[in-house]
């Protein structure tokens, strides 16, 4: 199934945080096929990456919209080692 990378901006804050963690919780029981698989926050930087499994992006899209998950891009991602 293909990964997907949700990404935002987010303040530095703990409760903003755990708000992004739940809404993203929220998207996977929300979207058909769809599983969360973790959040990465740059707080240097206040971006947020939510990791999907998503049979689709549009799937993905809708939950995420159904959800509130707020966001900028969602974007195919590939990951492998060397």
């Amino acid at each position: 199934m293909p990964s997907y990378l949700v990404e935002s901006y987010l303040a530095d804050s703990e409760t903003a945080l755990e708000n992004a963690r739940g809404r993203a919780r929220r998207t996977a029981e929300l979207g058909a096929g769809v599983r969360y698989v973790r959040t990465t926050f740059l707080p240097g930087d206040e971006t947020i990456l939510h990791l999907f499994e998503a049979p689709s992006a549009d799937e993905l899209d809708r939950a995420v919209r159904l959800a509130a998950l707020d966001f900028e891009w969602i974007v195919e991602a590939v990951e492998g080692s060397s």
